[in-house]
């Protein structure tokens, strides 16, 4: 249990890290440079996914004895797990972002989408009906399950996938016989 959490802390503290240098290279305070944000921030968090879920599995894998086996389901159960704490503490580093760090920050995301709607030609009618919408799903409690659901969903696909590699086989107790 100890290496999940750990590892999952490890992975919300990382996610919060790129998040806040965004922030702070200003790429979270004007919605002309979100687009860019998104793509780092989407690529940083895949490449802080795979490396901590690999390091964690990798750290799991070494506190099981040689001689029992670390099948597949064993390292993917591991991965999930790493994911499930990490998800679980990036609720709390994402509310403390967005309440404290930058709470202008759903602003910000509506004004880039509403210039995306009008760039597109929607009618300001419509955008309007869309802002109200919008505004409802931006609520703290609904990212936070959002945020929940895909970083399980992404996780756990990461953690399909490093399983094949990092599982291992049970070595024999005894030393094999030279002839």
């Amino acid at each position: 249990m100890k290496t999940y959490l750990t590892y999952g802390l490890v992975m919300a503290i990382a996610g919060a890290l790129l998040t806040l240098a965004l922030f702070l290279l200003g790429f979270h305070t004007d919605p002309v440079k979100l687009q860019s944000a998104q793509w780092i921030g989407g690529g940083g968090g895949l490449v802080i996914g795979i490396v901590v879920i690999v390091l964690g599995t990798k750290a799991r894998r070494a506190e099981v004895p040689a001689t029992e086996g670390f099948g597949y389901g064993r390292a993917l159960g591991t991965g999930v797990m790493i994911v499930l704490f990490g998800a679980l503490f990036g609720i709390a580093t994402n509310l403390l972002y967005t309440q404290i760090i930058n709470p202008h920050m759903t602003d910000i995301l509506m004004q880039a989408q509403i210039d995306k709607w009008e760039a597109a030609g929607m009618s300001s009618a419509k955008i309007e009906q869309a802002e109200a919408m919008m505004r409802k799903m931006m609520h703290p409690a609904i990212q936070a399950v959002f945020g929940f659901i895909g970083g399980m969903c992404f996780g756990t696909l990461i953690s399909l996938i490093t399983a094949a590699f990092l599982k291992r086989e049970a070595t024999s107790a005894e030393p094999p016989v030279v002839a």
